[in-house]
């Protein structure tokens, strides 16, 4: 029996170190200013050209991260110089809506 409670006691402990993630962002919103992302991920969230990364169906936390990393130049490589260029003008409400957006949209387009 003492098992069981150390087992559940370290699930919590472990729960207690694992960021919690928030579906703050608005779908409408984000689909309002994500005009601009579709010249290079596509209308529906999936490039046309296999450079560009398809968004849609991305994980939300994950398109928030990087996004901000983006916008404060710790992402490099690939398309890094036209990203940074473009996150730099998202404040924090228009990147969460923006993740929200595409995390909604279907992986498959």
């Amino acid at each position: 029996m003492k098992l069981k409670h150390y087992a559940v006691a370290g699930l919590f402990a472990l729960g207690a170190t694992v960021p919690a993630v928030s579906a703050a962002g608005d779908v409408e919103a984000g689909k309002a200013k994500s005009a601009v992302c579709a010249a290079c991920h596509g209308q529906n969230g999936i490039a046309q050209i296999p450079m560009y990364a398809n968004l849609a169906g991305q994980h939300e936390q994950y398109l928030v991260s990087a996004l901000k990393a983006y916008r404060s130049k710790e992402r490099n490589g690939g398309m890094a110089a036209i990203m940074q260029g473009q996150a730099a003008a998202l404040s924090d409400e228009d990147i969460a809506n923006l993740a929200a957006y595409y995390a909604s949209l279907p992986a498959g387009g």
